[in-house]
């Protein structure tokens, strides 16, 4: 992932992000999985600067790596998306109907998040080595 660059920051933030079907039913088969990799980039178009890097689905649940930027609340994010997926799932997939009877939800209310990122000993080496090296930028002639 390359570092973003905004008004008055700059970063390189990445989430391991994961979800469960609701009861833990095993919905994510082989007609809705495809289905939810194309819809959620999609819901992302109202939302600028978060993306999906990666999906990965199992029967019952859902990885992804995801960029959101420094403004935006990851709990805000994560509910947007599960909300405004969970609906077109439903009338996509009629199937779904009986499994979740009258509710209108498919995704469990709670979630999985890790930063992705350098590892800590870079980190530490970053900060040690801090104000001992010149990159040449400031050399002037008096």
């Amino acid at each position: 992932m390359e570092v973003v660059k905004a008004g008055h920051s700059v970063y390189q933030l990445q989430f391991h992000v994961m979800w469960v079907c609701k009861y833990r039913r095993r919905i994510l088969n082989l007609g809705v999985s495809p289905y939810v990799r194309k819809v959620l980039p999609k819901l992302l178009r109202s939302m600028p600067g978060v993306g999906i890097e990666t999906i990965g689905c199992d029967p019952d649940h859902l990885h992804m790596v995801m960029v959101i930027p420094l403004r935006s609340s990851i709990a805000v994010v994560l509910g947007r998306l599960k909300r405004q997926s969970s609906s077109p799932m439903r009338k996509t997939f009629g199937g779904l109907q009986k499994v979740y009877w009258n509710e209108p939800i498919v995704w469990s209310p709670g979630s999985f998040v890790s930063s992705v990122g350098v590892d800590e000993g870079t980190i530490k080496r970053y900060i040690e080595h801090q104000g001992r090296q010149d990159s040449g930028q400031f050399h002037r002639e008096l």
